[in-house]
């Protein structure tokens, strides 16, 4: 395979798809016109263009300020400037308007309340099931800083997939994530997993990470039963942001596909382009149709 490069010092395998046709302009309006924010846009994901061209979004609940300042992420951090209690209802509208079967809802991090905005997460989900009874419900949540009570509140509500992601290897959680850490996360997904839920995370490549890191992290997230992985490249934002340390090529991602799947990792996403949200609704079909389905009334 040819390690072309493009003139923006990208290889070749990193073209994503340029945001057009009518269903990005529907999408689009709908974004606008429900007033709502989207992980697409806040995070500068390269795989908007895609996505809304299928008609699909990431809706970001709780603003789009973050409270934490991860030197990977391109969302806005700071202190938040609002609570919006009305928006449960206009999430639930778009997601209707979309004809979405299967939807993914994230937030930013609200560490300024005192349940990490656990109670609107609850709502948004009840909200979104009973205008859409049809439509599997994907959380890709914070770790509420460890925070069991605030968890169940989400768990409560029931969403269909619970997701929250590990990001990097354990040796680089402090400089990528500051202020999360590798076993609370690994903790949040297993109490998640306790509770009968089908659990999903995703891993970043290209940080520095290190090839015994990066498969002890798989291994670790194999232990807690974890049932569907993400792996892709990392891109960094802007100069401001940590720096690529390496461009991970295709067949590397299906090595480590192939190693997640030995260690009983059910559904797993890899490649350069591939993130959380990613084909989301595939994975979750992929999913359905390998496992048993599990109880969530717990």
């Amino acid at each position: 395979m040819s390690n072309s490069f493009s003139k923006s010092g990208k290889p070749s395998w990193l073209r994503a798809k340029l945001p057009s046709g009518p269903e990005y302009g529907r999408v689009r309006n709908l974004v606008d016109d429900n007033q709502l924010h989207t992980v697409c846009q806040s995070a500068q994901c390269p795989n908007m263009g895609e996505c809304w061209s299928r008609g699909t979004a990431t809706l970001m609940i709780l603003g789009n300020i973050c409270t934490r300042a991860c030197s990977f992420c391109a969302i806005q951090t700071g202190k938040p400037t609002e609570l919006d209690l009305a928006e449960p209802p206009r999430v639930a509208d778009a997601v209707a308007k979309m004809g979405l079967k299967h939807c993914v809802l994230t937030s930013v991090a609200r560490d300024d309340l005192p349940d990490g905005g656990a109670k609107v997460w609850a709502a948004t989900i009840r909200a979104v099931r009973h205008r859409n009874p049809g439509t599997a419900i994907e959380v890709l949540v914070p770790d509420f800083k460890g925070n069991f009570d605030s968890l169940d509140i989400v768990l409560d509500a029931k969403p269909d997939i619970f997701n929250h992601n590990l990001e990097t290897v354990e040796r680089l959680q402090r400089p990528i994530r500051k202020t999360a850490h590798y076993q609370r996360s690994l903790d949040v997904l297993s109490h998640s997993k306790s509770r009968g839920f089908p659990i999903k995370s995703g891993i970043m490549l290209g940080l520095g990470e290190k090839e015994d890191e990066i498969r002890t992290a798989i291994k670790d997230l194999a232990k807690i039963g974890l049932n569907i992985l993400t792996l892709g490249q990392y891109l960094q934002p802007s100069a401001e942001y940590s720096p690529i340390d390496r461009w991970v090529t295709p067949e590397e991602f299906d090595e480590w596909k192939a190693e997640a799947h030995e260690l009983g990792i059910e559904v797993v996403e890899s490649g350069p382009l591939v993130r959380s949200s990613y084909h989301a609704d595939e994975q979750s079909d992929r999913y359905a149709k390998d496992s048993v389905p599990v109880s969530t009334s717990a």
